[in-house]
């Protein structure tokens, strides 16, 4: 058993350090998860405790894998893109603006919006998300900007420009839309459409098609294990961990 905890150990660590070479940043999004998670592991692997507290703690750690492993298959489910349909209206959910700047994973959505408005190019579009810290403009005002300067009719466009969570980008969208009635694409990055199907339906949204964006690969394990947080806390009444 130590010698699980000490792989484990390193191997956060490795990928704590690949995440801040490639984005050039110590702490990316939720990487210091990588750095405490990788320090405990090393911890428990070094300190000398008894066979009887380690079979303990293998118990603990054979019963969050299997959690873990059960969440992450609705998880990876939601990153199964559906059978392209005609939606009445799309809905982009925000995601993070640098100043005025477009995020990589902001723009894969974007782009993934572009490619379904390629097929059907009289789909009412929907650009929700807020202006937070760091942002000089709004997220909607950021990613209406880029739709129309790819060709989308700027007339086509809806801007939400209040929400901060991806629970108000869907509470907040209802009031331009029928969610009981109408058949509504929901585009976000991949990791993130299991979860944003789930709050959507908890809104009302009765007719939802999944359209998953792309996501960095370098960074999809931090962000599917950052999701498993984020579901876990939809399930417990009054947290939200994760926005």
């Amino acid at each position: 058993m130590r010698y699980y905890f000490l792989i484990v150990g390193v191997l956060c660590f490795l990928y704590f350090l690949l995440l801040a070479w490639y984005s050039r940043r110590l702490i990316s999004t939720f990487a210091g998860f990588w750095l405490i998670t990788g320090g405990v592991h090393l911890i428990l692997g070094c300190a000398p405790f008894s066979d009887h507290v380690y079979q303990i703690l293998k118990c603990a750690a054979a019963a969050a894998w299997v959690l873990f492993a059960v969440t992450e298959a609705g998880i990876l489910t939601g990153m199964i893109p559906e059978k392209n349909r005609k939606a009445d209206q799309i809905i982009i959910l925000g995601a993070q603006v640098r100043g005025r700047y477009i995020t990589n994973s902001l723009r894969r959505r974007l782009d993934a919006a572009l490619s379904y408005l390629e097929k059907y190019p009289d789909t009412k579009v929907i650009v929700s998300g807020g202006q937070g810290k760091g942002e000089d403009i709004s997220e909607a005002e950021a990613m209406a900007g880029y739709l129309a300067a790819n060709g989308v009719d700027p007339r086509q466009i809806i801007c939400e420009d209040q929400s901060t969570s991806t629970k108000e980008n869907l509470r907040f969208s209802r009031k331009y839309l029928d969610p009981e009635n109408t058949v509504t694409g929901i585009v976000t990055n991949d990791f993130h459409m299991f979860r944003a199907a789930l709050i959507a339906r908890r809104e009302g949204y009765r007719k939802i098609l999944r359209i998953p964006a792309s996501s960095n690969p370098v960074f999809q394990l931090n962000y599917l294990v950052r999701e498993f947080f984020a579901v876990l806390s939809l399930m417990i009444p009054g947290r939200r961990w994760i926005p």
